[in-house]
């Protein structure tokens, strides 16, 4: 009777990180362009989510511009209340991103299965996620989408902010208006960016705030009404530049 093995490509753990640096696990989400992954970095054994973007599905999305943005962002960021990006690599059909491992869900889901927190847990996540948005501000980085969702937690129960894929940053002399975000946590400035001359980092703490009042209440502040059909997360395409520039 014949056997069945695999047999290991050689790995060049020297050069470049790609796809073959890493045993993959086990399939754990969906992202917006493809799957996540839990992974093994071979040499060092350390674990990864690892995040799949079909270029097909992210130039059909046009959404190019967005992904080109977080890469360029997270490169510059290493914070521990973010989630880290460590290695990201492509081949013909995907691009991927290896990021720290937060295997204690969303705030968001949390507060479907419990309703609301303590106010002591509460008190611990605003502390974390101050520091993370100070070292955002001090990095000259908006976040743009501060919301439960985007707030995930480690195995020891700590809070990391995430997806960065509508973050901008700050130019000298650039107005940022464009309308960006999930609709429920948007500042005002952000909503009436159009009657103004632009918008800053104080977005992300009324997101952090509205985030905050939905953990100690259970229920969110704003809610879409039942007659509008528009996604919530949204950003006009013509002005998805403008902080680039």
């Amino acid at each position: 009777m014949g056997s069945c093995f695999t047999i290991e490509p050689d790995v060049d753990f020297d050069g470049p990180v790609d796809f073959d640096h890493f045993h993959i696990l086990r399939a754990i989400g969906k992202g917006a362009f493809g799957k996540v992954c839990i992974v093994k970095k071979k040499d060092t054994k350390e674990m990864y989510a690892m995040k799949y973007m079909n270029k097909v599905q992210i130039i059909k999305k046009h959404a190019v511009d967005n992904v080109f943005r977080e890469v360029e962002i997270l490169c510059q960021l290493e914070h521990p209340f973010l989630v880290n990006l460590w290695f990201t690599f492509q081949d013909q059909e995907d691009i991927f991103m290896v990021l720290d491992l937060m295997l204690g869900g969303d705030i968001s889901y949390h507060l479907e299965k419990q309703g609301r927190f303590t106010l002591a847990r509460v008190r611990l996540y605003v502390a974390e996620l101050s520091l993370a948005l100070e070292y955002l501000r001090e990095h000259l980085v908006i976040h743009r989408d501060v919301k439960p969702a985007n707030m995930l937690l480690d195995s020891g129960g700590h809070v990391h902010l995430t997806d960065f894929n509508v973050a901008c940053i700050v130019r000298p002399g650039v107005a940022i208006t464009s309308v960006t975000g999930t609709k429920p946590y948007m500042a005002p400035e952000v909503l009436n960016s159009h009657n103004s001359t632009g918008y800053s980092y104080a977005v992300d703490w009324w997101g952090l705030g509205v985030s905050v009042y939905e953990m100690l209440r259970g229920q969110a502040v704003f809610h879409r009404p039942a007659h509008d059909e528009r996604r919530d997360c949204v950003q006009h395409s013509t002005h998805a530049a403008v902080c680039l520039s």
